[in-house]
């Protein structure tokens, strides 16, 4: 009995020991999710969640959440398009972090001006798919070990895909789908390069305000907000690609006419 308690190992190793297991047991987790949700369309999002948890607790008993998963080819595919443009016109290049944006936000909080957010649509993704609202270095750290996941394991257009279907483009209105039907009556594969710029442009602000009126409402805060405004002349003509190896990927508009895929040479 002596040499049993004797040869027991010290707490702080038994400690170590469960951290690297709870660790180990993360890290499969969160991929074996990651994996999966590149091609299974997510029931729900945490953002979903956290918004029907927080009505049920203020008694917001008439709040009804607007989803519904709709897949790529039934997508305008001016939709995903105006969304780059508005949100992250970095997305073909990067690989999830757009360090010079990230680098300017920092470089300008230092000079005493607002902390702006940098997030690219990658990050966006992972943080509205997994996390919770609210500004963290906890938080931060579990979005970019996502974001790094969702982009080694998705392609590009997948992480588009999944984006315009659980982005917020209203109050309790999440994705595309819903939000082409809330405020234009139409499915997402009906909208027009107008109604998806208009869309697109809610995105900053989201929460703020709504399609209808943007015009209205919300040009102040849109230009306040980070000065992006879309550039409909670059929006209706333009080409971003990205070269890797012998492909090159791409995302193409002349006038109504897209094109986003992988080009063999």
């Amino acid at each position: 009995m002596q040499d049993r308690f004797e040869t027991r190992k010290p707490l702080w190793r038994r400690l170590l020991r469960a951290l690297l297991i709870a660790i180990a047991v993360f890290i499969l987790a969160s991929w074996l999710t990651v994996l999966l949700l590149r091609f299974v369309p997510p029931a729900t999002s945490a953002f979903m969640l956290e918004r029907r948890v927080g009505t049920a607790l203020h008694g917001e008993h008439d709040f009804h959440l607007r989803y519904r998963w709709v897949p790529w080819p039934k997508i305008a595919p001016v939709a995903p398009l105006a969304m780059i443009a508005s949100e992250d016109q970095k997305f073909p290049f990067h690989h999830g972090f757009d360090v010079q944006a990230i680098q300017s936000a920092i470089d300008e909080a230092d000079q005493g001006e607002r902390l702006r957010g940098a997030s690219t649509i990658s990050q966006q993704t992972a943080k509205n798919l997994f996390l919770w609202n609210g500004r963290s270095f906890v938080r931060k750290g579990i979005e970019a070990w996502f974001t790094v996941l969702i982009e080694a394991t998705w392609s590009k257009r997948r992480i588009l895909e999944v984006y315009a279907n659980i982005a917020e483009l209203g109050d309790g209105v999440y994705g595309v789908e819903a939000a082409s039907q809330a405020y234009f009556g139409v499915h997402a594969a009906q909208l027009n390069l107008h109604e998806a710029a208009l869309l697109a442009a809610v995105l900053p602000i989201r929460g703020a305000c709504t399609p209808a009126a943007l015009p209205f409402m919300c040009s102040a805060a849109r230009h306040g907000s980070n000065g992006r405004w879309l550039n409909w002349a670059a929006f209706r003509t333009c080409s971003i690609r990205i070269r890797r190896g012998r492909g090159s990927r791409y995302i193409a508009i002349t006038d109504d006419r897209v094109r986003l895929g992988l080009h063999r040479r």
